[in-house]
């Protein structure tokens, strides 16, 4: 177990692909940020990609472990140690109880930092999935962020801790972080020519658009696009502005929405309908580069996909998500 001396900025319990079957109730899939980080981290102490680990955004999350394990620290270099002493990233580390680990804050590139545990976070099951929906307050540990005093249990190990120690990702395989991220993404299901004409959908697919302040897991609001083009006056009865649609359901994860003239990405506790247009939508194997996005910092750019080109991607991450990465 892990007795939590310092909750950071936000710290959550997340699983991948979290809570599938539900955007007809109005429920985000929710699930981990970065799928990548989290699916390396829990290989590299033999969970399944999938199983939940922690998601520590921002950073300053500090605890103490209950028992002997194994843990995995990937993503952004938030400077972990463990009792004071350096702690690698991308690899496996034996700790036993009374040990201490602290993060500092997100690093140079990259916003999110993700700790795997042997046995992965043992929390119930909401739904199928063990991920946190912070806007719903469900699911995770009691539907919120990690907090001083909260007690976290792991469930079993079923390999010998010391074969589990020392295990690392192959430099190839390790993510690498940017300032700028590039995601590839399919046009629509609101895009050129019923609502944004040829011009307005080249300058989203050429344009970096800068991370707001105003994001989080619901929405990365990224900076207004004063050169977006409409193909209507306005939103006929929907609205007075072209991006006021009926309401719709939105096709998160990873539409982009257009708000006015604002671009948001709806992300893991995205909502799941409303009036506004969605102009594309990120590819699934992409995903995972909005949540190391840093807000006020980095940009993100769009480029075109097909669907056959993300259908190739998606697999190549399956194959990336695997125990060929280790060493």
């Amino acid at each position: 177990m892990l007795s939590v001396l310092n909750g950071g900025i936000e710290t959550v319990v997340e699983d991948w692909p979290g809570r599938i079957g539900y955007l007809d109730n109005g429920m985000s899939a929710s699930g981990a940020f970065d799928n990548v980080a989290l699916g390396l981290a829990n290989l590299l102490v033999g969970n399944s990609p999938g199983e939940a680990g922690l998601e520590i955004t921002g950073g300053y999350f500090e605890a103490e472990f209950g028992m002997d394990t194994v843990i995995s620290v990937t993503g952004t270099d938030m400077k972990p140690t463990l009792n004071n002493q350096a702690l690698p990233l991308w690899e496996s580390v034996k700790v036993t109880k009374g040990d201490i680990i602290k993060f500092s804050h997100f690093g140079e590139f990259g916003f999110r930092a993700y700790l795997g545990v042997g046995g992965g976070v043992d929390v119930p099951l909401y739904l199928g999935s063990k991920s946190t929906c912070l806007f719903g307050s469900y699911g995770g540990y009691n539907g919120r962020k990690l907090q001083a005093g909260d007690v976290i249990r792991f469930g079993p190990v079923t390999q010998k801790l010391e074969a589990l120690a020392g295990r690392r990702v192959k430099e190839s395989a390790r993510p690498r972080y940017v300032r700028e991220w590039t995601l590839r993404a399919i046009p629509g299901p609101n895009a050129s020519p019923d609502y944004l004409t040829e011009e307005g959908m080249d300058f989203l697919f050429s344009t970096p658009f800068k991370i707001q302040h105003s994001s989080n897991r619901s929405a990365y609001r990224l900076q207004e696009a004063q050169g977006l083009s409409f193909a209507r006056p306005d939103g006929g009865v929907a609205g007075s502005h072209p991006s006021n649609v009926l309401d719709h359901a939105y096709a998160i994860r990873g539409t982009l929405n257009i708000c006015g003239n604002t671009p948001i990405l709806l992300v893991a506790d995205g909502p799941t309908l409303g009036g506004y247009m969605c102009a594309l939508s990120v590819i699934n194997a992409d995903l995972w580069k909005i949540g190391q996005g840093t807000i006020g910092r980095d940009f993100i750019k769009f480029e075109y996909c097909t669907q056959e080109e993300a259908i190739q991607a998606r697999s190549e991450q399956r194959a990336w998500l695997s125990e060929s990465s280790l060493t």
